[in-house]
């Protein structure tokens, strides 16, 4: 799909640079992408403690690591 946006060059030039992207549409849709995981991550943390019958889930990986220092 086809937009036409109008983005400050200093602003798109220092984003393109820090993302790495070789074109502008690249770097908007990368800046769109990061966008949308921190919005889905704030929803997520928001969540955190809202849950009050919920006990502490143990780790795998805690477990896989006592198995190797055991055996």
């Amino acid at each position: 799909m086809k937009k036409t946006v109008h983005i400050d060059e200093e602003i798109l030039r220092e984003a393109k640079e820090a993302c790495g992207a070789s074109t502008d549409t690249e770097t908007v849709r990368r800046g769109l992408a990061a966008l949308i995981r921190d919005a889905a991550y704030q929803r997520l943390r928001g969540l955190r403690g809202s849950e009050e019958v919920a006990g502490d889930v143990p780790r795998r990986r805690e477990a896989a690591r006592n198995k190797r220092t055991i055996g």
